[in-house]
This record gives C-alpha cells, structure tokens and sequence, in this order.
C-alpha cells in the first residue's frame, strides 16, 4: 500500500511502514525499551531483532491486504521515524469498527504528534475505510494517553478489568471510543 497521509502544520505524516524501515522501527524501539516497558507487554530479547520487526512489518502489510489491521509509522517531515499508530481488528459486517494503538518517542513526546497523528488516523478509518467506530484502550495510570484520546473527541465508556497482560500482570484499562458522526 503506497499512501501518505499528512499533517504539515503539525509537523507529522503517516505511511504504511514497509521492510525498508525495519532497521529504523528497531532502533526506535530499542531507544524507548525501558521507558515504554510500563506500558506494553513484557517482549523477549528476540522481539528486538531487525528479524523479528521484519516479520512484524510483513504480517502487517498482509493484514492490510486483508483489511484486518493497518500500521503506520509517525514520521516527522525530515522523514525521521518518530512513532508507530496501528488500526487492528477490524471487524466489518454489522460492526464495523477497529481497535486503535500507538506509541511515540519519549523524546517526541508532550509536542502534539501524537495527537495529530490519531487525527489523522481517524480520518483514515471513517473516511477510507468507512468504519463506524474506533476504540482503544488505556492503562489508568497513562495520563498522556487518556489526553490524546480526550483532544480527539473519544469519550470514556468504563473499565475493563484485568484486560490486558501489561509489563507481566493482566491490568485494568480504561476504555475509549469515538464513533464516525462524533469526528469532526
């Protein structure tokens, strides 16, 4: 998928990574290990491999050939790879709907990237892909999250106990959503 999707005033755009950019998404990972630990499941060693992001960037790209899920990477307008926003689980027939996740360079962090990359995101699922709704997810102790998902018009629906294996413990979420006659 050949696509790029911008927010110039921002600073950002957003394109389907490919293998090209393993090496980068490898580095990016490695240099946010520990700071994003708290937020992610605990990864092996091997997950930061350049073989192991080669094969997470493959499946991605089959999973967008079968409209179940589709992975960006954030980059700044110099082209550096600054963050990662992924649609997954798609769910078409009366559903309709798709599960959002992301997350950004701790150096990136705090300047609106992200906030306008779900935008564009959002924009993307309703628009393109003609989705009704996105929901995520978040750790109740992620502050940064709740934000750019509050900035972008999700609203709160509750918790969800125990819902996701986090940094080695199953922990509680709060979960969001926004549907397609809310983004404006």
């Amino acid at each position: 998928m050949t696509l790029t999707l911008s927010n110039t005033s921002k600073g950002i755009y957003l394109s389907p990574l490919t293998l090209k950019d393993a090496e980068e998404l490898l580095a990016l990972r490695l240099r946010n290990r520990i700071a994003h630990q708290p937020f992610e499941p605990k990864r092996d060693d091997d997950f930061f491999t350049l073989e192991t992001q080669q094969q997470h960037i493959s499946q991605r790209t089959a999973d967008a050939e079968q409209d179940r899920a589709y992975m960006f990477g954030i980059y700044a307008l110099d082209g550096k790879l600054i963050g990662q926003i992924t649609l997954s689980n798609v769910a078409r027939g009366v559903a309709q709907y798709a599960d959002l996740g992301y997350f950004i360079d701790k150096d990136t962090e705090g300047k609106g990237y992200m906030t306008a990359a779900v935008r564009i995101v959002l924009e993307y699922a309703f628009r393109a892909l003609g989705l009704h709704r996105v929901q995520a997810g978040i750790l109740l102790h992620n502050e940064g999250s709740r934000r750019v998902l509050e900035k972008n018009g999700f609203q709160s629906e509750g918790l969800a106990r125990k819902y996701l294996k986090i940094n080695g413990e199953y922990q509680d979420h709060q979960t969001f959503s926004i549907l397609a006659d809310e983004f404006k």
